[in-house]
């Protein structure tokens, strides 16, 4: 298990994370989102020992991860940019990760094989997608712990995309492994994690199942013949957006609940409408100020 308690971390003069609090349980597949620059990076190179904190701490099975080898051997952590050199190929690469790690070679090359990359080829002259694969194989073949992926998904097309989440599905119930996965695609991520956090502001601003997050807020569309104003709804409202008579509603009311506090307005049409993961995230960040999302 993962406890991050009362988190700070800065370069030099500028704050990054501040008081960040988090816990994540074992054998599961966290999704860490945020706005671009919010410190989602910056948080896993903490969790895998590899930035020391400035205060509060980090512990990985009771441990301190940071200069902790026996802790960090449990650890594999893909940036969005790994880092090889210009002679590298996929099949010397394997060889380089085999002096740290106890990588299942096998499986290995069944992934190399099943994206069709050249064994043998220089990665330097690959693309992004390619590379990503490549670094994607070594890292279900080595079969940690913790697995850390940041941008896992990007740059790949949507059958690697499909293969990579089957391979970490699969690896979490053979190795009970917990996965967490940093991705700018929400609706890459809702499809395959248990629960999320929300970076805003430099701290964890929400997290829990992502499941109970989606079903604790709902949207509706509302049509009127007399438009009232947001203010004589008389609800707490995270979201909204008017199109002629037609109201756009975020809310935490459930449908019955909704539709008795609305009727005294009577109201020509109540329709709700599914919210995804994606549009969560945006309501949440909205709701702080940071993002401006009108057509809901």
């Amino acid at each position: 298990m993962i406890e991050i308690k009362n988190l700070c971390k800065s370069f030099d003069d500028k704050e990054v994370l501040k008081d960040v609090n988090l816990t994540i349980e074992d054998g599961k597949v966290f999704g860490l989102v945020g706005i671009n620059g919010a410190g989602k990076s910056t948080l896993l190179r903490l969790i895998s020992g590899i930035y020391e904190t400035n205060s509060g701490s980090i512990l990985v099975d009771k441990e301190v991860a940071y200069e902790n080898e026996r802790v960090k051997k449990d650890f594999f952590f893909l940036p969005d940019e790994p880092y090889y050199n210009v002679n590298t190929t996929p099949k010397s690469l394997i060889e380089i990760y085999k002096s740290f790690y106890n990588v299942d070679e096998k499986k290995y090359f069944e992934y190399i094989d099943y994206f069709k990359l050249p064994l043998k080829k220089k990665m330097n002259n690959f693309s992004k997608g390619m590379k990503r694969q490549v670094f994607v194989s070594l890292a279900l073949a080595i079969k940690p712990k913790y697995l850390l992926l940041d941008e896992a998904f990007d740059g790949l097309d949507p059958l690697a995309r499909l293969a990579c989440k089957r391979a970490i599905i699969e690896l979490v119930e053979e190795k009970e492994t917990t996965v967490i996965i940093s991705s700018h695609s929400l609706r890459e991520l809702e499809d395959i994690c248990d629960s999320y956090g929300l970076l805003d502001n430099k701290a964890i601003a929400s997290s829990g199942d992502i499941v109970d997050a989606i079903e604790s807020i709902h949207k509706y569309q509302v049509a009127f013949e007399v438009l009232p104003s947001i203010e004589e709804l008389g609800l707490e409202i995270k979201s909204h957006s008017i199109d002629g008579r037609v109201m756009k509603l975020v809310v935490k009311e459930d449908y019955e609940t909704f539709k008795n506090q609305i009727s005294k307005f009577n109201p020509l049409l109540i329709d709700e409408i599914a919210i995804d993961f994606e549009e969560l995230f945006i309501i949440e960040v909205e709701s702080r100020g940071y993002l401006k999302w009108k057509n809901i």
